[in-house]
């Protein structure tokens, strides 16, 4: 009898035909919300509360995004998440040269205070969560957002929220990046400190896995090059003098969800695992700066522009993963992902697949209900020790910020990729629809496109904004956060200043461009 051909996980883990005791004998009886977490972070997980159901949403103008969250609130969504376009997330208005082509299409346009007014008319603040996609401008978002919801008479110690703020994984992995490492991360531990103080509820950062998956990588290194981030954030938190008992709690992470249902589950659960470990080691000693948090994003690298229906059915699998897993807040891809934004229908299918896991399947019922399971235990084991394996060589060197300058990350995320396309294209790796059981059937999927004369709009704009508004103070504000670039100043106080003063997020970049520099 020939034996059965050998099967992997996607970071090349031999998976067995068969599990029993014998692949675990060491069994723990740890339970949910207890150190190290891995079996969730609370006692009940969802019987107590359900995750939080959010879709990431943002294009065009502020008023047609706001009138897309108004729409996805009233279909059930329990928080908000906001798509920035190109040149809001690398720090240029939409007037700029190099905006040109690109304002309002991957996400919505933000230049002042008054696009960020109306992106949340009518959506009080303070009763919301919304969770932000920015980074290398994260602050800057962030002080816009405190700045309205100031105007709404909100008390910002109340607001509850998430800005990605996560520069480390741009470098290696997504690109939009402004300033080189080592004064990112000095705005990165601004945020931390300000926040502690002026909205002590705010997840002042996601660490994210999410686009270092999407750039290519394995579930293993997924965790592995996040968490080695997230060591860095602390690690630079803790030489600025900050109580890790206090931003350890507003720590967060972003994650992906692909199709390897086993696969994913022991990612999540042996992530918890180790960051617990991590933050004990560094110094934390309240449980809830040992705890991991996440939000899990559905894989768009994983969906197919043939066939784009059988995406619904993928998304479902991720959703599965994630929930199975342990998340605190998902996003579910939109089925039309791989040919445009979601469109109304495309985001509404894949809210009530979110909907349908947790009010019919019965997987939100009990907490970790895979626990126990021989394969499981036995892959949440091997995952954990194939991340470790992947951090100890960044920690050899001298941890993330140095191996994101040597292109350590970078090299070996680019190598999985071309490995993993290599199946794809041998088809060692089915993808449906793709390589494998296609179709010459033509089906038309409508597709949402972005007008080009949004940049217009939005230069009329500024130019009315800065004729209207009182240029010395304007000036003012933007000599006061260069000045405290140069002395190491908190630098948000100044930004919020500025923002609220009309000071647009392309100044307040510049600004720090010629004190900082561009990282090339």
């Amino acid at each position: 009898m020939e034996n059965p051909p050998k099967k992997t996980t996607d970071s090349g883990l031999e998976i067995k035909s068969v599990y029993n005791a014998t692949d675990r004998p060491n069994t723990q009886a740890e339970q949910p919300g207890e150190f190290p977490y891995t079996r969730g972070i609370q006692p009940d997980m969802y019987r107590g509360k359900l995750w939080t159901m959010r879709q990431y949403a943002g294009f065009s103008t502020a008023e047609a995004s706001n009138e897309r969250y108004h729409y996805l609130l009233k279909q059930g969504v329990s928080g908000l998440s906001v798509a920035f376009d190109l040149p809001t997330q690398i720090g240029y208005d939409s007037d700029h040269a190099l905006a040109d082509g690109e304002v309002g299409k991957v996400g919505v346009a933000i230049d002042s205070i008054e696009d960020m007014r109306r992106l949340f008319q009518g959506i009080p603040l303070e009763s919301v969560s919304t969770s932000m996609t920015i980074n290398a401008t994260g602050f800057i978002l962030l002080s816009l957002y405190a700045a309205v919801a100031k105007e709404q008479g909100a008390d910002i110690k109340k607001l509850n929220g998430t800005i990605q703020n996560d520069i480390l994984k741009e470098y290696a992995a997504r690109g939009t990046y402004i300033y080189p490492p080592r004064p990112s991360m000095r705005i990165i531990t601004d945020i931390f400190e300000w926040c502690s103080r002026e909205m002590p509820k705010w997840n002042t950062i996601s660490i994210s896995g999410y686009h270092i998956r999407e750039a290519g990588s394995t579930a293993a290194q997924e965790i592995a090059f996040t968490l080695s981030n997230g060591k860095a954030y602390v690690q630079a938190a803790l030489e600025k003098g900050l109580d890790i008992n206090v931003f350890g709690k507003r720590l967060s992470f972003f994650f992906n969800a692909h199709n390897n249902l086993f696969e994913e589950v022991a990612k999540f659960r042996a992530a918890r695992r180790i960051w617990s470990n991590l933050m004990r080691d560094l110094g934390a000693t309240d449980p809830k700066a040992c705890m991991l948090r996440f939000h899990t994003q559905t894989g768009g690298s994983t969906l197919t522009a043939q066939q784009p229906l059988n995406n619904i059915s993928r998304v479902t699998v991720q959703t599965l993963a994630a929930v199975l897993g342990g998340t605190q807040s998902l996003h579910t891809n939109g089925y039309d992902e791989a040919l445009g934004l979601p469109t109304e229908e495309a985001a509404r299918i894949a809210l009530r697949t979110q909907q349908i896991v947790a009010f019919e399947s019965g997987v939100a019922d009990t907490a970790d209900p895979l626990a126990g399971s021989y394969f499981i235990e036995s892959l949440t084991d091997e995952m954990e020790q194939k991340a470790r394996e992947w951090m100890k060589q960044i920690d050899d060197l001298g941890g993330s910020v140095s191996a994101i300058e040597q292109e350590y990350m970078q090299r070996e995320i680019a190598r999985s990729a071309y490995a993993y396309q290599r199946k794809v294209e041998s088809k060692e790796q089915i993808v449906v629809g793709q390589n494998a059981y296609t179709s010459d059937e033509s089906l038309q999927t409508p597709i949402l496109k972005i007008d080009d004369s949004i940049r217009q709009l939005q230069t009329e704009r500024l130019t009315n904004l800065k004729a209207q508004r009182d240029a010395a103070i304007a000036t003012k504000c933007l000599e006061a956060i260069r000045q405290k670039a140069v002395s190491g100043e908190n630098l948000m106080p100044a930004v919020l200043d500025a923002v609220e003063n009309n000071c647009t997020l392309g100044e307040i970049s510049d600004v720090l461009r010629s004190v900082f520099g561009e990282h090339k």
